[in-house]
């Protein structure tokens, strides 16, 4: 397993090399001027060229790249254009509310989602499965600020149960910031839900036809423990690919339900700096932004490599 481990590891040092290439160009190609998005359209020539010199957008695009690097691997995400403060206390900031919100999501996502399908799969065609799978293609379809703003109604205007924007103080009071939490947190985790229980169906059907599953039921073994010691452990690797995708795609997508509860996050700065054109804060959230994803995918990886051996294996072979 560690040799696994290692293997995956070193493979993710280039990935994560090529996408912070990635993204260093990608800035760089945008149309419109760093210099001229800091100072205004009315700046004058001197004072733009003194920016860009002191941004040293005026070095050869090798020499950029290394010092780009070099910040990275130091933790320096640089200043902002438009305020002038650091990058890193502002990610700083925001970043532990989009955590939390994607965690609580994932959790709510996979506690619910998995059972669900599962339950469904062993009630094939009875009213619980098609209430299940109405459940699912309810859950795939509605889009998630409406689905917050039904939640907004119900559960903060009429019953006054949660708070209905805000995100509260994690520094002052970290155990009353988790009211803020809920409506949130279950407007993106129910409909993660309904893709989680819709997989783990199809998943658990198709396995439990297996002729190893059958094997296990003839050989008298408790019918929980072919459920869930064989049959729920073959069906986790498309699981589990699953919630690896959608935590990927939750700190980068909650950017809506960030702005209908009002809520600090990453996805709300990065709309910002695309807004009032700040490339240096653009850059830095979009490193932000694939580090997380190159994390989520090597984690996905070895979680594979812990659910079936013949996976891990064949890696370390290689």
């Amino acid at each position: 397993m560690i040799r696994y481990i290692l293997h995956r590891l070193a493979l993710a040092v280039p990935i994560l090399l090529a996408v912070f290439t990635l993204v260093f160009l990608v800035v760089r190609v945008l149309p419109g001027d760093p210099a001229v998005a800091a100072l205004g359209d009315y700046a004058s020539e001197e004072a733009l060229e003194a920016l860009r010199e002191r941004m040293g957008l005026n070095d050869p695009l090798p020499v950029q790249y290394v010092r780009f690097l070099g910040n990275m691997l130091r933790g320096d995400l640089g200043r902002s254009l438009i305020n002038g403060k650091p990058i890193n206390e502002q990610v700083a900031y925001v970043l532990p509310y989009t955590l939390m919100l994607t965690a609580a999501a994932v959790a709510i996502g996979t506690v619910l989602g998995i059972p669900l399908g599962v339950f469904t799969a062993l009630r094939r065609n009875t009213w619980i499965d098609y209430v299940g799978r109405i459940f699912s293609l309810a859950g795939l379809s509605v889009p998630a600020f409406y689905l917050a703003i039904l939640l907004i109604f119900l559960f903060a205007v009429r019953l006054g149960w949660f708070p209905a924007v805000g995100g509260g103080d994690l520094a002052q009071d970290p155990v009353g910031s988790l009211r803020f939490l809920v409506l949130p947190a279950f407007t993106l985790g129910l409909i993660m839900t309904a893709s989680v229980t819709r997989l783990t169906r199809s998943t658990m059907l198709n396995v439990l036809r297996e002729d190893y599953v059958r094997t296990a039921q003839a050989k008298g073994l408790h019918r929980w423990a072919v459920l869930l010691g064989h049959a729920l452990r073959s069906a986790m690797l498309p699981i589990v690919s699953l919630i690896g995708l959608w935590t990927a795609s939750l700190i980068g997508d909650s950017v809506l339900t960030e702005f209908v509860f009002s809520r600090p996050g990453l996805g709300k700065m990065l709309v910002g700096a695309i807004l009032q054109r700040d490339y240096s804060a653009l850059q830095s959230i979009m490193v932000i932004y694939a580090f997380f994803v190159v994390v989520i995918n090597l984690l996905t990886d070895l979680t594979y490599g812990f659910l079936d051996p013949r996976i891990r294996h064949s890696q370390s072979a290689q």
